[in-house]
C-alpha cells in the first residue's frame, strides 16, 4: 500500500503547520525525521484521516483518506500524545479497539495484538499504573489489533527502556519486511538510521530532504560546520588555516578560534596536519553548531 501526499498543506489561522509537502510512503519502513515543532504530528494525523488537509490531497492507493471511513480499516495510528484511559486495563483498552473495528472475534484479536508487543501478563492491571514505555506498547497493540496494512507511529520510542526499545525496533523491521507500509516519526537521526530503509526530513512544515540514511547523513555532514578551537598559538594557527580554501571564515577571540569549515572532510584532514607542521599543540576542537536545529535549518535553506 502506498500513501501519497500531493502538495499538502495545513494551517491554523495564520500559523502554517505543514507547507506544500509532496511525498510517497511505500511498503517497508520509512522514518519521518525532524526537530520538535516541524509538523510531523500534523502530517501523520492527516495521513491517518483524523485531520483534513487545508490544501492538497492525501491518498491511500489512489483513494482519498479524509472522510473515507472504509479506508480506516487499513490504517493504524500510534499518537505521541497519551490517548489511553487510565481507568481501563490494557486488555480492556485493546479489546475496545477491536470492538470499534467490528472484528469478528475481538477477544482473539486483542490477545494476538498484545502478544505481538510482548504484553501477555495479567489482564487486571490498570493503564494508570503503567510506565511510559508500557503505555507506548499498549497503544501500539491497539493500533495493530485490526492488522492494518499501514502503520503510522508518532515518536514511538519515547519513554521506553532499552529492552522495550529494541523489541519495538525489531517488530517494526519485521512488519516492514513482511510488506506493511510503516512510517514512524523521530527527532533523533541515530534512532531512524537503525530502523528505517528510507528517510523523509521535515523542517518548519516543509519537506527538506529524502533518501536512505547514507544520503541524509551525507547531506548533514557536508554542510558548513562551525568549530571552536583552542591551541598553543591561536594567531599562527588562524593564519595557516586561512590559506586553505576549506575554511570559509576564521575569527580570533579571547577564548580561541571560531572556524567555519566549508569542506568538512578536507578540514578534519587538514587541521591536525597544519598544527603539526607549524609546531602548534591543539588543546580543544569542538563543534559549535551540532544541535539538530542548526542541521535542519541548513537542510531547509538548501532546499528553498
Amino acid at each position: 500500500m502506498n500513501v501519497e501526499l500531493a502538495q499538502v498543506s495545513r494551517w491554523y489561522g495564520n500559523v502554517v503547520a505543514v507547507n506544500d509537502v509532496t511525498m510517497t510512503i511505500r511498503p517497508g519502513v520509512t522514518g519521518l525525521l525532524g526537530p520538535n515543532g516541524a509538523g510531523k504530528s500534523t502530517l501523520l494525523h492527516m495521513m491517518a484521516g483524523f485531520l483534513a488537509p487545508s490544501g492538497g490531497t492525501v491518498t491511500l492507493d489512489g483513494q482519498r483518506i479524509w472522510k473515507n471511513h472504509r479506508i480506516y480499516r487499513n490504517i493504524g495510528l500510534v499518537p505521541e500524545r497519551e490517548g489511553v484511559y487510565g481507568f481501563l486495563t490494557g486488555w480492556q483498552f485493546v479489546l475496545s479497539a477491536a470492538r470499534l473495528h467490528n472484528l469478528p472475534d475481538p477477544a482473539a484479536a486483542a490477545e494476538r495484538a498484545l502478544a505481538t508487543v510482548d504484553m501477555t501478563g495479567p489482564k487486571d492491571r490498570r493503564v494508570e499504573t503503567y510506565s511510559k514505555g508500557m503505555r507506548q506498547r499498549v497503544k501500539v497493540a491497539a493500533a495493530l489489533v485490526h492488522e492494518p496494512g499501514v502503520l503510522l507511529l508518532d515518536e514511538p520510542f519515547n519513554g521506553m527502556d532499552p529492552r522495550q526499545r529494541l523489541h519495538l525496533m525489531d517488530l517494526i523491521r519485521t512488519m516492514g519486511a513482511e510488506g506493511k507500509t510503516i512510517l514512524f516519526s523521530s527527532h533523533i537521526l541515530e534512532e531512524v538510521e537503525r530502523v528505517a530503509q528510507h528517510i523523509e526530513v521535515l523542517v518548519a512544515g516543509r519537506h527538506a530532504a529524502s533518501g536512505d540514511f547514507r544520503q541524509i547523513r551525507r547531506l548533514m555532514t557536508d554542510r558548513p560546520h562551525l568549530f571552536r578551537i583552542r591551541s598553543s598559538d591561536d594567531r599562527r594557527l588562524a593564519a595557516a588555516l586561512i590559506v586553505d580554501g576549506s575554511s570559509g571564515g576564521v575569527s580570533l577571540g579571547p577564548d580561541g578560534l571560531e572556524v567555519q569549515a566549508l569542506e568538512f572532510r578536507r578540514f578534519t584532514w587538514l587541521l591536525p596536519r597544519v598544527a603539526r607542521a607549524e609546531g602548534i599543540h591543539l588543546h580543544q576542537v569542538s563543534p559549535a553548531d551540532e544541535d539538530l536545529e542548526s542541521v535542519f535549518s541548513y537542510l531547509i535553506n538548501r532546499s528553498a
